[in-house]
């Protein structure tokens, strides 16, 4: 992926702010609200810069940062596949840059590769992909058994970020890093119970990732841990190729349950805003009518009103200890493989309050 320069002057006008505003983001003299700071990263990552140095006033290419002569390797590159490019949402704008700027501080260049449905159906690379050049492979939003066999195969180092449902009691050959997901979720749905609510709904597609499936796990020991029944009819557990970002067909399913449950917990962040407007849209109050709870951390949860009771999951760290893991790896080639889950942290906002 190409990497640009962005002035200052840039960079403000694109997120409507003005340059001293971004300057104290960047330079780290002054306060500037936590949410403001987000979505400045978050826009200069949407506007395809990957590192961001702080003693600086710009985003500079990878190739700006020296790499010491001891570590510097032969020219390579680590290449990134995903199903998409992850520069809209809060994982990925705050993972990249962190890995990102580990890898090119030793001479590493990071080529991002979108893999197609076709691609992934056939078990093919990306076309463009240079296995000569290529030194590691990182995946992100591949949630594919097959296809991640396919790429261990390949005998490149392969570390997965998230995998498909069930990796955490799979044999993988290749080395895996996560979010940690039951804990968090155990104690997000525990203090709804707290709440007084006692018939919950889990939204999202439990097959869709590993993450989907551990937080599922979660909401289940929880109620169980609480004598409460897991109730399916109170749900929404379809497969992901339906329309969870359609607000009326979010509605539908929920007027079609037995009775409204008194909390949804939803697998990400983005499903309990679309969740949200939909309860809207049947005239329920949040948190009045219904609880609801998402998973992420996403820079919306905090601005939609109410605001949202999420788990926020520390993005920037991850990315730094996934470089550590693919770069080690390419060191060490005879490691036992390993399995990462980073601790994550429920907040407790105004949807369950």
């Amino acid at each position: 992926m190409a990497i640009k320069r962005i002035t200052m002057q840039e960079l403000a006008d694109a997120c409507g702010l003005s340059r001293n505003t971004v300057s104290k983001i960047f330079n780290e003299r002054g306060t500037v609200p936590e949410a403001t700071k987000q979505f400045v990263l978050q826009k200069a990552e949407e506007m395809g810069y990957m590192q961001l140095n702080l003693d600086k006033a710009d985003y500079t290419t990878s190739s700006s940062t020296p790499a010491s002569s001891a570590e510097k390797p032969a020219l390579k590159i680590i290449a990134l596949l995903t199903k998409r490019i992850p520069n809209d949402y809060h994982f990925g704008a705050l993972f990249l840059p962190a890995f990102t700027e580990r890898l090119s501080r030793i001479g590493y260049t990071l080529t991002m590769y979108e893999v197609k449905e076709d691609e992934l159906k056939n078990r093919q690379l990306p076309k463009h992909l240079s296995l000569e050049q290529t030194a590691g492979i990182i995946t992100i939003e591949i949630f594919d058994r097959e296809y991640l066999s396919m790429l261990s195969d390949i005998n490149i180092p392969l570390l997965a970020v998230d995998a498909f449902a069930g990796a955490d009691i799979t044999i993988m050959d290749y080395d895996f890093i996560s979010m940690e997901n039951i804990a968090s979720t155990i104690k997000l749905t525990s203090h709804i119970i707290s709440k007084g609510a006692k018939k919950i709904g889990f939204i999202g597609d439990i097959k869709h990732c590993n993450s989907f499936y551990e937080r599922f796990l979660g909401f289940s020991r929880a109620l169980e841990n609480n004598d409460i029944k897991l109730e399916k009819s109170l749900c929404i557990l379809k497969d992901d190729s339906e329309p969870y970002d359609d607000i009326d067909w979010l509605t539908e399913q929920i007027k079609a349950m037995p009775c409204l449950p008194d909390s949804f917990i939803c697998a990400n962040d983005f499903l309990a805003i679309n969740v949200l407007k939909a309860l809207k849209q049947m005239n329920l109050s949040v948190p009045k009518d219904i609880m609801l709870a998402g998973f992420d951390g996403i820079l919306q949860s905090e601005v939609i009103e109410p605001s949202l009771t999420t788990v926020q999951i520390p993005s920037k760290e991850i990315g730094k200890m996934a470089a550590e893991l693919l770069l080690d790896r390419i060191n060490k080639r005879d490691k036992p493989f390993r399995r990462v889950y980073v601790n994550t942290n429920p907040v407790f906002r105004n949807s369950t309050l």
